[in-house]
């Protein structure tokens, strides 16, 4: 999953697919681990960088090759080479713009779409996180019971900060966990990350996660624009 200018590692390493509108954190995200350098590659049809974020597991090693969008987003949806062989993904919005979580349907719909109906990958088989970027920020327009999208795709969520550090690795764990079949496997080593640039208040961060635990027990409503009457 590494380019083709880029060293191989004789571990195991994933290529992970992020996705989500332009804005959300995606790329602030993946740069605040400081053990990778980006790849760029430019061809007509795709224009990426690529990150090797490596982590320490009680399994030994491992590495995502973290595939960012860098911008392509804006140019009305991303070319299938950009999907291809992508063995996990993530798909980010930000709690702070409605609409970026209004379009996480159609960011799901394009991955899976584009690897379900080619040869090199089948959707349905690769672990999905979705991740609710910029908690830290006081004027939250998307409460955290109001999120139900994972919950109807069986996929993960998880309330992140990209600029705070919060529940960084805990995407990471959690494919690494489904990509290795095994449920014990834990990181030995907090992973290297920028300091932070923000503050979080934690206690108004476990208020918002106890709505989401409690949302859980809830029945789905029939569309997410219910959630925001």
């Amino acid at each position: 999953m590494a380019l083709p200018n880029q060293q191989t590692v004789d571990y195991p390493s994933f290529k992970l697919v992020i996705v989500g509108d332009g804005g959300t954190g995606k790329t602030t995200f993946v740069k605040r681990h400081l053990t990778g350098e980006f790849e760029k590659k430019y061809e007509p049809t795709i224009g990426v960088e690529v990150h090797p974020l490596d982590f320490f597991t009680n399994c030994g090693k491992i590495r995502f090759y973290c595939w960012d969008t860098a911008g392509q987003e804006k140019f009305g949806g991303l070319r299938d080479g950009y999907y291809i062989h992508g063995q996990c993904a993530i798909i980010m919005f930000d709690v702070t713009a409605r609409l970026t979580y209004k379009n996480v349907p159609t960011w799901h719909r394009d991955l899976c779409g584009i690897c379900c109906s080619s040869i090199y990958a089948v959707c349905e088989n690769i672990p999905i996180v979705l991740c609710g970027n910029k908690v830290d920020v006081k004027n939250r327009q998307v409460k955290a019971k109001q999120v139900t999208f994972h919950r109807k795709k069986n996929l993960q969520y998880y309330e992140i900060s990209a600029k705070s550090n919060y529940n960084f690795e805990k995407p990471f764990l959690y494919l690494a966990r489904k990509l290795a079949g095994d449920p014990n496997l834990h990181f030995v080593e907090s992973p290297a990350l920028a300091p932070p640039e923000v503050q979080i208040d934690l206690a108004a961060q476990q208020q918002h996660e106890a709505e989401l635990a409690a949302a859980a027990s809830q029945p789905l409503p029939d569309d997410d624009d219910e959630a925001f009457d």
